[in-house]
C-alpha cells in the first residue's frame, strides 16, 4: 500500500497540461508541475493553482470504469468490448468471484486517491505558506475539502468503505466502514463550508468551464451544500439533508441540467469521455439491459432520449440487448457531477426520511413530468413513495454509478435478474489487493 501511495504522490503532481490549456486556465509559474517539497512549505500562489488544476483533472479518473462496472453488476447495462471480465467476472459467470486485483477493483480506487492526494497537498500547501492571505487560504481549503468529501462518498458507493487518512503515506489510517466514512465526510463538509464563508467574494484560482456558475466561494458553497445533502441522505438523516439542500442549487422549478460537470478534451495529456460510444458500433458498446427497457413506464421519454435501438442485433458471451447508450453526443461531451435533477431526487428521498410525504410527492412529480409521465397516483405512504423514488432514480440516473448503491442501501440487491444460469449477484466492488492490511 505504501508503494502504491508513493506512486500516486509522484504521478498526481504531473498535472494534465492539455486539460489546463483547453479549459483556459491562467498561466502558472511552473508548467511542469510543482514538486512535493515546493508545495508543502512556502508554496507560491502559482503552485497552489496548479494543484487546483490537478484536482479538477484527476476528479475524472476512473469515472468510466466505476460507471460501467457498477452498472453491469446492477444489471443496468453490459459493456461489450474485448475484455471478457466485463461480461464474466462482474456478473459472476459460472460462479466466478470478483478479482481484487483487476481493473474494475483498482481503477476507481487509484483514480480517486490520486485526486484526494492532490487535494491533501493543496490543503498542506495553502496552510503552510505566506504567499496568500487568509481569505485566499480559506478558498483553497474549502475547495479541497469539498472535493475530498465528494470522492470519499464515491468510494462508499462502490466499495462500501474507504481509507480516510491518507495525507501521510508512511502512516496511513485504516480502511473504515461506510458509516464511519460518512460521519467523517459530513464533518469535513462543514469545515469546508466554514472555509468558504470566510473566503471573500472570489477565489484566488480559476476553475474550468465545468464549474461555470459555481466558481466563486458563495456559488461553490452551493455545491458543497449539495454534497452535504447527499451525504446526509446516504446517512439516513433526512431532516438535516433538507436543510443542506435548501442552501444548494436545488430548484424544483428550474432547469434539471444545472450543476457542475466534468469536462473533457483531446489535447495532449487531457482525457476524452470514456462513456461515449459510437452509434451502432460493434465490439465496443454499452448495451442497455433489457429489463431497463421492459420495466419502463409507458411513454417515459428517458428511454428514447438516453438510449437508441441497435441498428443490428449484437450478442456477446450469451448476453444481448435491443438498445445501446445515447447519453453523450461526442467523445468530449461533459458528464454531470451533480445536476439539479439528482438534487430533486435527493430532496424527495430526504422528504420521505423526514416523513414529509406531500413534499416527496411534489418532487417526484417534477421528475415524472419532465419525462412526459403523469403525476404519481400511488399511495401516499413511506413504502410506496420509496419504491417510486427508487424507480425515478433508476431512470433519471441510468448509467451514472447510482443503481448498485441504491439497491444495496435499501437491501434490494437480491431482486436483480440473473442473466445466465450460474451467474451471481454482486453489489460491492472488492478493495484492491494492494490495500490489504
Amino acid at each position: 500500500m505504501k508503494n502504491i501511495m508513493r506512486t500516486i504522490l509522484k504521478s498526481c503532481l504531473l498535472l494534465l497540461l492539455g486539460f489546463a490549456a483547453s479549459c483556459s486556465f491562467d498561466e502558472v509559474v511552473d508548467p511542469n508541475g510543482p514538486s512535493v517539497d515546493g508545495v508543502q512549505s512556502e508554496a507560491s500562489k502559482g503552485q497552489l493553482n496548479e494543484l487546483v488544476v490537478g484536482i479538477e483533472s484527476t476528479l475524472r479518473n476512473g469515472l468510466a470504469i466505476e460507471t460501467t462496472a457498477s452498472g453491469t453488476m446492477a444489471r443496468e447495462l453490459y459493456l461489450f468490448d474485448a475484455d471478457p471480465r466485463n461480461t464474466g467476472d462482474l456478473l459472476g459467470k459460472n460462479g466466478i468471484g470478483l478479482d481484487n486485483n483487476s481493473f474494475y477493483s483498482t481503477g476507481q480506487w487509484s483514480g480517486s486517491y490520486r485526486c484526494i492526494k492532490n487535494a491533501n497537498l493543496l490543503i498542506e500547501g495553502a496552510t503552510n505558506t505566506d504567499a496568500v492571505n487568509d481569505e485566499e487560504r480559506n478558498g483553497y481549503l474549502g475547495f479541497a475539502k469539498t472535493i475530498i468529501a465528494y470522492e470519499l462518498i464515491q468510494m462508499v458507493k462502490s466499495y462500501d468503505r474507504a481509507r480516510i487518512n491518507v495525507s501521510d503515506f508512511d502512516n496511513l489510517g485504516p480502511i473504515e466502514d461506510a458509516a464511519t466514512v460518512l460521519t467523517y465526510v459530513r464533518t469535513l463538509l462543514e469545515e469546508a463550508n466554514g472555509n468558504l464563508s470566510g473566503a471573500g467574494s472570489s477565489f484566488a484560482f480559476n476553475l474550468s468551464s465545468g464549474f461555470a456558475g459555481f466558481d466563486s466561494p458563495s456559488t461553490f458553497a452551493q455545491f458543497n451544500r449539495a454534497v452535504a445533502g447527499m451525504a446526509a441522505v446516504y446517512d439516513g438523516d433526512g431532516t438535516t439533508a433538507l436543510s443542506y439542500l435548501g442552501n444548494s442549487y436545488l430548484d424544483l422549478a428550474g432547469d434539471l441540467t444545472i450543476g457542475p460537470k466534468h469536462i473533457f478534451g483531446l489535447g495532449g495529456g487531457d482525457q476524452s469521455n470514456g462513456l461515449f460510444k459510437v452509434d451502432g458500433e460493434n465490439g465496443d458498446q454499452i448495451i442497455v439491459h433489457d429489463s431497463w427497457i421492459n420495466d419502463a413506464e409507458a411513454g417515459d421519454t428517458r428511454v428514447t432520449s438516453k438510449t437508441n435501438p441497435r441498428p443490428n442485433p449484437q450478442a456477446q458471451d450469451d448476453l444481448n440487448g435491443t438498445n445501446e447508450t445515447n447519453l453523450y453526443v461526442t467523445n468530449t461531451s461533459p458528464i454531470d457531477i451533480m445536476r439539479n435533477e439528482e438534487l430533486i431526487l435527493l430532496y424527495a428521498e430526504a422528504s420521505i426520511l423526514a416523513n414529509n410525504l406531500d413534499d416527496a410527492e411534489t418532487a417526484l412529480n417534477v421528475v415524472r413530468n419532465a419525462a412526459s409521465l403523469p403525476n404519481y397516483s400511488g399511495a401516499l405512504s413511506t413504502a410506496e413513495l420509496t419504491t417510486e423514488m427508487l424507480q425515478q432514480r433508476r431512470y433519471s440516473l441510468w448509467c451514472e454509478n447510482h443503481r448498485m448503491y441504491d439497491l444495496r442501501r435499501y437491501g434490494l440487491s437480491s431482486t436483480l435478474p440473473i442473466d445466465r444460469a450460474g451467474d451471481q449477484i454482486f453489489d460491492t466492488l472488492p478493495v484492491p489487493l494492494s490495500e490489504n492490511e
